[in-house]
């Protein structure tokens, strides 16, 4: 009866979505990946540039990263593009162009996990494979009175079996459909009208009194602080030119680019950050700039991580007479077509 109520909730008031009534993988594992740790109003936009500017699964693989990464920028969490782009060159040179059609072989794909797999398999194969996301997890445990924490191997065991037992196997896309917009849409974080929910008689939360109290969430890792100097540098002859480089190490925003950088461990006074910037220039250029000046700090949130910024303009006359190969000297106007964070979007924006 769960099944069949909440499949009729959802074909009177699910949500019209473009990657929804279609069953062409591709398009389904893409809107999947951008809508990992994204709203559905911001990946709406990137899905439907994504479906354009590369058609089929060849077009993508076909495209180099740095162009993948340029048309993901702002999304965040640059690791899916690259995934993205790396399982798209595997299946389309690997597997034939043809997308797996068994959760095993879904599952496997790099960047893809339980859910991502679940969902694929659900709804473009129709295979009954329940997803389990955040609106998942809260209206099923307020339903059942589940009390296990959210986020463990534990609770995914535990809500896999209980969903295998209420999918709907004929139409498994449907019911995953409507379980997670349910979820979205009525059975919300806060602000719900359970009497009028059409759960109203059945939900243990609702009856005991304990809807603010579930699911219950595991204490989030603490927020560390970075602390990052960015060195505009700038000269207007014999050309207008700035630097930037690449991120190449094993971090965040790996194979972005930036503008050339200095991080420390705790903040850095003014007065100490216009010696540090001098003693860089010194070192990569043989010079001390003309003019230094110093912005104010810019907080810039990531999941796990709080980065502390600061610009820094530094001005040369003329072009230094040597350069560090690190270092790739390009006219302003470039730096729109380089795949660049967040951070380094907003600062190049607003100057």
């Amino acid at each position: 009866m769960f099944s069949q109520k909440i499949i009729n909730w959802y074909q009177e008031n699910g949500r019209s979505l473009p990657w929804r009534g279609i069953d062409n993988p591709y398009y389904i594992w893409l809107s999947e990946i951008i809508l990992q740790q994204t709203r559905i109003e911001q990946g709406t936009k990137y899905y439907e540039h994504f479906v354009k500017e590369y058609p089929t699964i060849r077009h993508l693989a076909d495209a180099t990263e740095q162009q993948v990464l340029k048309s993901w920028q702002g999304l965040g969490y640059y690791s899916r593009a690259r995934n993205l782009h790396a399982t798209a060159r595997h299946i389309a040179h690997d597997l034939g162009g043809a997308f797996p059609c068994t959760y095993k072989d879904i599952l496997a794909l790099k960047g893809v996990g339980r859910y991502t797999a679940a969902a694929i398999a659900s709804f473009a194969f129709r295979l009954p494979y329940p997803v389990i996301d955040g609106n998942v997890y809260r209206l099923i445990s307020r339903l059942y009175g589940i009390y296990t924490p959210i986020g463990t191997a534990r609770a995914y065991r535990e809500f896999e079996q209980l969903l295998g037992k209420l999918i709907d196997t004929q139409r498994p896309d449907l019911f995953n459909q409507a379980i997670m917009d349910f979820g979205s849409m009525y059975c919300k974080p806060s602000g719900c009208d359970c009497d009028n929910c059409i759960f109203h008689n059945e939900c243990v939360a609702r009856q005991t009194g304990k809807e603010t109290l579930l699911p219950v969430k595991q204490s989030p890792p603490k927020t560390a602080e970075r602390y990052f100097y960015y060195f505009d540098i700038r000269w207007s002859h014999p050309a207008d030119t700035r630097l930037v480089h690449l991120r190449n190490e094993k971090d965040i925003w790996h194979g972005l680019y930036e503008l050339p950088l200095y991080e420390a461990q705790t903040p850095v006074a003014d007065k100490s950050l216009r010696w540090v910037c001098d003693e860089r220039m010194i070192e990569w250029f043989g010079e001390k700039p003309s003019h230094i000046k110093v912005g104010p700090c810019i907080t810039h949130q990531l999941t796990h991580r709080t980065i502390i910024a600061r610009f820094v303009t530094v001005n040369y006359d003329y072009a230094p007479s040597k350069i560090p190969e690190t270092l790739l000297q390009i006219h302003p106007d470039e730096l729109k077509y380089l795949p660049v964070s967040r951070l380094i979007d907003r600062y190049l924006s607003e100057m």
